[in-house]
């Protein structure tokens, strides 16, 4: 997954000597994948390891269908999402610059995605927190603060090179080392007096909506489809690891030969294949932390909070599989939020420097401007962390904005790709009319899911946020 030739000094341009053939056949395939690894890293984190395995200990595998379906739904939009940028070279913050609508400057998703990350950059800050309790379990020598501080400084120190390679190399080790971990724990607990049924396993896998809307687990089940599979923040991170790949540089600008339709359908599958791979990779991830959720805490009527999480796991881990997999569990659990914190500030970095240029604030067509802008936001976004990580800051009001706008944002940004998709990607690369179809399907689904949210949710964060 390395990279096959040195990028141009401007990677975001599209000059005609970087134009490339797509590869031909699986093996030559393989070496062009990478953008959705880094995607996994920032996928995989306290979602996973908090908000599904907790679902899983309330309702048991009646869950399991629709976990299953919350990683499958957005991959549908995420896919879409890249063919566009494959066939402009656009980055998210200019495509949905694009939408029709209010203008001041700049269009209002501008302002709205600017408004978001209020409460973005505090939520980034609980998870850097969650690793350092990792941290600070296997090293007890330092607390929680201080481990936390030192990832952030870390995290600085690797990604100030800014260079796509290295971030594709460190996330594909990462998610490579949590999936097999996190897998082959779940398949070891099949061995123990844990062991789940496959009968009770297959039930899972048939539509149930009863269990799954009874008032005391509905909350839950809207926060497992919020924070599994691809959320809001890496649908927009992906344009720019399409355009830094490589991907819509290789098939190079628009023009009328039938020579860039082949090679722009080409691209297009290479860039479905490393989607599709990556939602085996992550979906596969994601169940086995159900599975320990289902399997084993609803079974002892287990009902952890957010902060005991990380402690019940590992000792249902040393009781099950002995002593020495309490090591195994908070590798693997470092490497699920680490990720997350490593991949997801690469992202945020790349979406913060670019909506200056969207802004007309810095000229991005100076590829060397667009990298300084990365590289201070870099340093700021894990100090920000850190900042507000160590403060122990709880803010009600902005958390309360924060989880109303990302109910919101997920739906936005696909009924935005189902317009770009008509208003923007070229006729000659459009999708299949069966892909059309279950875009459609799935933008409604998440529109759905988004709306009962609010409706659940938005009373219960707007009496907090008043208090």
């Amino acid at each position: 997954m390395s990279d096959i030739q040195p990028q141009p000094m401007n990677p975001y341009a599209r000059p005609a000597e970087a134009i490339r053939e797509p590869p031909v056949g699986f093996k030559a395939t393989l070496r062009f994948l990478g953008p959705s690894f880094i995607l996994i890293g920032s996928i995989v984190g306290s979602g996973e390891l908090i908000l599904t395995t907790s679902l899983g200990a309330q309702v048991g595998f009646a869950g399991l269908w629709f976990i299953l379906f919350s990683c499958v739904v957005k991959t549908i939009v995420q896919a879409e999402l890249g063919r566009y940028t494959i066939s402009s070279g656009d980055t998210c913050l200019e495509a949905f610059n694009r939408l029709p609508g209010p203008r001041w400057r700049v269009g209002w998703f501008v302002w709205l995605w600017i408004v978001w990350q209020i409460p973005g950059l505090i939520t980034g800050s609980a998870i850097l927190g969650s690793t350092g309790q990792v941290l600070s379990t296997a090293f007890p020598v330092l607390n929680q603060v201080t481990w936390g501080l030192i990832l952030a400084g870390v995290t600085v120190a690797i990604l100030l090179g800014g260079k796509y390679s290295l971030l594709e190399k460190m996330s594909t080790f990462m998610v490579i080392s949590f999936s097999i971990i996190t897998v082959l724990g779940a398949v070891a607990l099949q061995f123990t007096q844990n062991a789940v049924s496959w009968q009770d396993a297959l039930l899972g896998l048939r539509v149930q909506l009863a269990p799954l809307v009874a008032p005391a687990v509905i909350a839950s089940v809207v926060a497992a489809f919020a924070g599994t599979g691809v959320s809001g923040g890496e649908l927009m991170s992906y344009t720019y690891w399409c355009v830094e790949k490589g991907y819509a540089r290789y098939a190079g600008e628009p023009d009328q030969t039938e020579a860039w339709t082949r090679r722009a359908r080409g691209w297009v599958r290479v860039m479905q294949f490393d989607v599709w791979l990556a939602t085996v990779i992550f979906t596969s991830t994601t169940i086995a932390f159900y599975w320990l959720g289902a399997g084993v805490l609803h079974s002892k009527g287990l009902r952890p909070a957010d902060n005991q999480m990380i402690a019940m796991l590992q000792n249902l881990y040393t009781e099950s599989l002995g002593p020495w997999s309490a090591g195994l569990f908070l590798v693997g659990g470092f490497f699920v939020l680490y990720s997350t914190i490593f991949s997801g500030t690469a992202g945020t970095t790349r979406l913060y420097a670019d909506v200056l240029g969207v802004l007309k604030l810095v000229d991005f067509a100076d590829f060397q401007a667009r990298l300084k802008w990365i590289r201070i936001f870099t340093v700021a976004v894990p100090l920000i962390h850190s900042v507000v990580f160590a403060a122990h800051v709880k803010p009600h009001t902005v958390l309360t904005i924060g989880s109303l706008a990302s109910g919101m944002l997920i739906p936005i940004l696909a009924m935005g790709t189902i317009w770009l998709r008509y208003y923007g990607t070229d006729r000659r690369i459009a999708p299949t009319r069966l892909t059309d179809v279950m875009l459609w399907i799935c933008t409604a689904c998440i529109v759905a899911v988004s709306v009962v949210f609010i409706a659940v949710k938005g009373p219960e964060l707007l009496g907090a946020g008043t208090r």
